[in-house]
């Protein structure tokens, strides 16, 4: 499992102080209680260098410490932006933490300082693979055998390593982060109030999500309360893998109440490619009991370090015959794994998934796109430490056209907790 640094420690050491030269060699044998002890001491020293200070995050990732190996690993890459080992040993601490989207950033940041490089060309391939594959979660990135990856040169093939097997026991990953956890509950509460008109919205909805090795399902059950009226919805989504790099999105929902659609369904196919580029088509179907609505839609997403940028429309015939769109833009940040990422989302129209609105008595439907509107909403979404729980919270303003009175508006501003369980 110790292939966290280059082969060039290995000339390196030789020039550097007798207590490196035993730290490096207790770490490569395992000993990394010992190996911490002396870096640590020698990081501390102000003649200290980033060899040793790439060293001592290499070891503390070893030791499962991954959060402050990757704190350390920041404060090196912010100095030496084309450090080739920080770099490498940097992804491969989040190919360790199972950080797979994040590892994937780092190799693809990585290649914009060191051009071509064969060793994050490699890394960058296997965060690819695993972030799409469950056999990464059930092997370790660093036991699969890699269609991709094997094409490439391993420039640390014949370096002796120590395996996993051989750590001690107490410095082995927890049950937490060694096995991934497949079920997860999730409970959201949100409210919408209004300046002028209209009563407060509230919207509650509970979900269960099992992932298993032909994708996830997610069954929910939607509730919300508005012109006195309370509603329930009961909801599907699944996201099942077709091939390498594709999967699809569906959604089937259906109400007996007057605030939901009777039936609505929905789906995507989508593709990711290598290069961090996502694309996906799809259509939505809606019923009410007075029309039926149908759309299509496309979008276009794009992965470029933490960051991800995505592009969505939506395209609707309406009845009399013009063809009306709507869009959103989000944009994402990740921090430290997938779980953990801020972001904000503009856009303009009404979508299919948007929630309905009232106007007195008459019922705005979250499809009738010929509304004029503009909508800017902000998300956060942090873990906790053992990665058991997370909470997003997020924030939203929509400037709304008046259905019965075109070219005035009003304003709603909404806000929503969730708290997600894994198990």
């Amino acid at each position: 499992m110790f292939i966290g640094v280059s082969s060039v420690f290995g000339q390196d050491a030789e020039k550097s102080l007798p207590d490196f030269n035993t730290a490096y060699e207790l770490a490569y044998e395992g000993k990394t209680n010992s190996a911490y002890t002396i870096l640590n001491s020698l990081a501390k020293e102000p003649t200290a260098d980033n060899k040793t200070s790439i060293l001592l995050a290499s070891t503390l990732s070893w030791r499962g410490n991954f959060d402050k190996a990757r704190l350390l690993f920041n404060t090196i890459l912010s100095k030496e932006k084309d450090n080739r080992e920080a770099w490498i040993s940097a992804v491969k601490n989040e190919l360790y933490a199972k950080n797979y989207a994040t590892a994937l950033g780092l190799a693809n940041k990585g290649l914009l300082f060191i051009k071509e490089d064969k060793e994050l060309e490699r890394l960058k391939s296997l965060a690819f693979e695993a972030v799409n594959s469950i056999e990464f979660e059930d092997k370790g990135w660093y036991n699969v055998d890699s269609k991709v990856s094997s094409k490439l040169v391993d420039v640390e093939q014949n370096k002796k390593v120590a395996t996993e097997d051989e750590l001690d026991p107490s410095l082995r990953k927890t049950p937490v982060t060694e096995e991934k956890l497949k079920n997860r509950v999730a409970v959201n509460s949100s409210v919408t109030f209004f300046d002028q008109r209209f009563d407060p919205v509230t919207s509650n909805s509970i979900s269960y999500k099992r992932q298993t090795k032909y994708g996830s399902i997610i069954p929910r059950l939607n509730n919300s309360n508005r012109v006195g009226k309370n509603g329930i919805q009961l909801d599907l989504d699944l996201y099942p893998k077709i091939a390498k790099g594709f999967y699809a999105y569906i959604n089937y929902g259906f109400s007996e109440s007057e605030l939901y659609p009777d039936h609505k369904v929905g789906g995507d196919i989508y593709y990711n490619h290598k290069s961090g580029i996502e694309f996906s088509a799809g259509g939505r179907y809606i019923s009410f009991a007075t029309r039926d609505v149908k759309s299509i839609t496309n979008s276009l997403g794009y992965y470029r370090g933490n960051y991800y940028f995505s592009l969505r429309s939506f395209i609707t015939p309406s009845s009399n015959q013009l063809t009306k769109a709507s869009g959103n833009i989000l944009i994402r940040k990740y921090l430290k794994d997938a779980e953990n990422y801020m972001g904000v989302n503009f856009g303009v129209g009404f979508s299919p998934e948007l929630r309905q609105f009232t106007s007195g008595d008459q019922l705005l439907a979250e499809t009738l796109l010929y509304i004029e509107s503009q909508r800017l909403s902000f998300e956060y979404q942090f873990s906790s430490k053992n990665d058991i729980s997370s909470y997003r919270t997020n924030i939203g303003v929509l400037r709304q056209e008046q259905s019965f009175d075109p070219g005035t508006f009003f304003y709603s501003f909404s806000a929503g907790l969730t708290y997600q369980f894994n198990f």
